[in-house]
């Protein structure tokens, strides 16, 4: 008995110690594994665009968190949310939970614009206005902070570049010194030739760029997901794999009276080897002074030049061109160019992926690890009838260092209503890292946040928000809607409103508390066939048409926590304006379980975000466009007529204890960093602060 036991002891030695060597092998060939994968991507990027931040091992990636929470540049508390402490907001929300709930103190609830003398431009009669700087003539980007830097999109209206003038039309990102307001440097996109169908005049950047460390990435008005150096040229280097980038200089247009053409005698006089008065004096107006010394060589025989000269110390060189009615010229961007953005890498998502973005492109990027998540913004055309590109994706992943693509998807398929403008959200849901979309079908999708396989991504939920009785109609004239709003994930569970372009109007409205732990199809109500009890396929306009012998039925999986669409606060049988939730571009802010949220119609909501409870409405008498802004105990909401409301943190603060004029319309979102409160209205953005209470913050 005695030999049995320490044979059966030294057998089961044996067999750990098998166990452990197996192990122990399988761990290091996993490690191998991922050292040639890292190997393999290294080798297939720039050199200039491998880990712009530092070492690729210092960086939290897929492949080598032990715990998806590691990915996330923020710390999680007991209940899932972002532990956000004073600082940069270097993203709409702040976090990728999109929750625009910044932690700082002395945050200023009075101060004064003051009035700007149009004649000097200086302000008078301000108070706790630390600096404002010109934005464009309208401005619907929500401000960042990142890096001693605040950032802005808008249109071209302020006119920085001297070789664009305020009256060319343009979407640009504005970076300002943070501390004082000061101009450092504009990325500028240039209308697209096809016009408003895909570019609306005057609408600029209309999304926050994403920030991080030193780089800076943003959807461009052109449908280029663009990634800049945040320093600009300012550090003296021109970073990225896009280099000798050309900028227009100017355009002079054929004239068909010889008399006062403009072009032939240019294009003469650069054919023989000389630039004229003519070309000399735009250039000066367009800020690049040639000296009178310049070398012309001639590229292609009455059509392209390439000017050089030695301006200062740098030799500079200016592309002349004929493109199409008119002779273009370039200056080739260099390091002395300090009021230019340093473009780091691009990708066209028109070219690449055949996206029909509908009258504008706008998402806010976010991001976890080293993937962004993007909305194409594919939608409708001209007509709001026919959609050109059913097969381009309306959702991407890609690689914020290389611009790589690694999924894409395009759920909505051909059941886009419109546009598609929503920002996605990501965050840790029941263990898995999940990117939530809002489409332009009105549906949400949830994907697995991770690099997918064989470009696609693993869907994990979706969920109809809408009624499946609903219509679209067009102009705004139906019931069903699309999403504006951007997805919020707070406690566990994910809050989003629908709504239609503002142009569309009011109408009726639906905020919903969706539960993301379930899986496939979770919404509301399913759409069936009453004779075949079967499910039927979405339908674009009316997901359920009744006299067709269809109908809407409860969904056992449905992931409705809770729904706010009308409350009959008094009880007397009828809804009234003041007790129904209308459309909404806005999203939801939420603190102590209290959610805040505007509509398209003036309402501002206040809930019980775990039960939906209505503590109250307020009634702003103009449309909100934008979304709160809760911080150091109190509630900030903008509006059309350029009001400010500010409400106290309580339930039972139905009024605001404040409504300040910003002196034009607000059509963003406030924010706030390192101890200052910055307000975008259409044309200016203000730095705003107790004197003292920021820099004591930003200690």
């Amino acid at each position: 008995m005695k030999n049995a036991r320490v044979i059966g002891l030294l057998t089961l030695c044996f067999l750990l110690g098998l166990f452990t060597v197996a192990t122990i092998s399988g761990c290091s060939e996993k490690k191998e594994s991922s050292g040639d994968i890292q190997s393999e991507s290294t080798e297939s990027t720039p050199e200039s665009e491998v880990d712009p931040e530092g070492d690729p091992a210092d960086q939290p990636s897929e492949e080598t968190a032990s715990n998806p929470a590691d990915l996330f540049n923020f710390k999680l508390d007991e209940n899932g949310n972002p532990v956000v402490v004073a600082g940069d907001w270097g993203q709409w929300g702040g976090t990728s939970y999109r929750n625009n709930t910044p932690e700082d103190i002395g945050i200023p609830t009075s101060w004064n614009v003051g009035r700007r003398d149009r004649e000097t431009g200086q302000w008078s009669g301000q108070e706790n206005i630390k600096w404002v700087s010109a934005v464009g003539s309208q401005t619907y980007g929500n401000p960042v902070v990142a890096s001693g830097k605040v950032l802005v999109g808008t249109n071209n209206s302020g006119g920085y570049l001297a070789r664009y003038s305020s009256a060319t039309d343009l979407g640009v990102l504005l970076c300002f010194d943070e501390q004082t307001g000061e101009f450092l440097w504009q990325h500028s996109s240039e209308k697209l030739p096809t016009g408003r169908v895909h570019d609306w005049p005057l609408q600029g950047i209309c999304s926050a760029p994403y920030a991080e460390g030193d780089r800076i990435w943003f959807v461009s008005s052109r449908g280029v997901v663009v990634c800049v150096d945040a320093d600009g040229y300012h550090d003296g280097t021109d970073d990225g794999e896009v280099i000798n980038q050309r900028a227009r200089l100017f355009d002079i247009r054929v004239n068909e009276d010889p008399a006062v053409d403009l072009v032939a005698p240019a294009v003469a006089a650069l054919g023989e080897g000389n630039v004229n008065e003519t070309l000399r004096a735009a250039a000066a107006k367009a800020g690049f002074e040639l000296p009178e010394e310049v070398s012309v060589a001639t590229d292609t025989a009455g059509k392209k030049w390439t000017v050089t000269a030695k301006i200062g110390d740098e030799d500079r060189t200016v592309i002349a061109q004929i493109m199409g009615p008119k002779l273009s010229v370039f200056k080739i961007v260099t390091p002395t160019d300090t009021e230019e953005a340093d473009t780091l890498w691009e990708y066209d998502m028109m070219g690449n992926l055949e996206v029909s973005q509908h009258n504008m492109c706008s998402c806010s990027i976010t991001a976890l690890g080293d993937l962004l998540f993007i909305n194409t913004s594919n939608g409708l055309d001209e007509s709001h009838i026919n959609l050109p590109s059913p097969d381009a994706p309306s959702f991407i992943a890609m690689d914020k260092n290389t611009g790589e693509v690694y999924w894409t998807d395009k759920s909505p398929f051909d059941n886009i209503l419109h546009g598609q403008w929503s920002s996605p959200a990501v965050g840790l849901l029941d263990g898995v890292p999940q990117a939530i979309f809002a489409g332009g079908d009105g549906w949400v999708y949830s994907f697995k946040a991770d690099k997918g396989t064989n470009g696609a991504p693993e869907l994990l939920w979706k969920f109809d928000a809408n009624p499946k009785t609903s219509k679209w109609i067009l102009g705004g004239r139906g019931t069903r809607n699309n999403i504006i709003a951007t997805p919020v994930i707070y406690d566990g569970h994910v809050y989003v409103a629908v709504g239609q372009d503002p142009e569309h109007g009011e109408g009726e409205g639906h905020l919903w508390c969706i539960d993301p732990s379930k899986r496939g199809n979770v919404s509301p109500e399913l759409a069936v066939d009453v004779e075949t009890g079967e499910e039927i396929d979405h339908q674009r306009l009316q997901a359920v048409i009744e006299e067709d012998g269809q109908v809407a039925r409860d969904n056992e999986n449905s992931a409705v926590v809770w729904h706010y669409s009308v409350n009959d606060a008094d009880g007397d049988g009828d809804i009234s304006f003041e007790e129904q939730m209308h459309r909404s571009c806005g999203t939801v802010c939420i603190k102590n379980d209290l959610l805040y949220i505007s509509d398209f119609s003036g309402l501002f909501h206040c809930l019980n975000a775990e039960t939906g409870e209505v503590y109250f409405t307020y009634d702003m008498f103009a449309a909100a466009w934008g979304s709160p802004l809760i911080v150091d105990g109190h509630v900030y909401i903008g509006d059309e007529d350029g009001d400010i409301a500010i409400f106290e943190l309580n339930k039972d603060a139905k009024d605001p204890i404040e409504e300040i004029n910003m002196g034009n319309s607000v059509y963003s979102t406030p924010i706030v960093a390192n101890g200052t409160l910055f307000i975008a209205n259409k044309t200016h953005i203000f730095a705003i602060a107790i004197e003292g209470e920021a820099e004591a913050a930003a200690e």
